[in-house]
């Protein structure tokens, strides 16, 4: 069963940055799709960007597009998400999943549970 934990979220003031880590266990990490959801109070998850599992290619949500960064390191068993210009509208619970499908699908089966990143000044 693989284990997914996140880690890096924070109060960062408009305009900072941060770097989200999700680590992978329990499964063969070259085997997954890695992405990043979040969820702000009162509205619906959304996806923010995923890594594919064997070509890195990169997904990103229009709103994130050029400020956010994702990556992986395959020895680590770690997915990365590197954001710049925070908004506070960027503020949301964080969450990675995996999946073995594809970035473009919908079945992301196993989840971490959550970082809090908040923006505010």
């Amino acid at each position: 069963q693989v284990q997914l934990v996140e880690s890096g979220g924070g109060l960062v003031q408009p305009g900072g940055s941060l770097r989200l880590s999700c680590v992978v266990s329990g499964a063969t990490f070259a085997d997954y799709h890695i992405g990043w959801f979040r969820q702000a109070p009162g509205k619906e998850r959304e996806g923010v960007s995923c890594i594919s599992r064997h070509d890195g290619m990169q997904y990103y949500a229009s709103s994130v597009k050029g400020r956010f960064t994702i990556s992986r390191d395959n020895s680590k068993n770690t997915v990365y998400l590197q954001m710049y210009g925070l908004k506070p509208e960027d503020t949301a619970i964080y969450y990675c999943a995996a999946t073995r499908s594809s970035c473009t699908g919908t079945d992301f089966g196993s989840w971490g549970q959550g970082t809090q990143v908040t923006v505010s000044s």
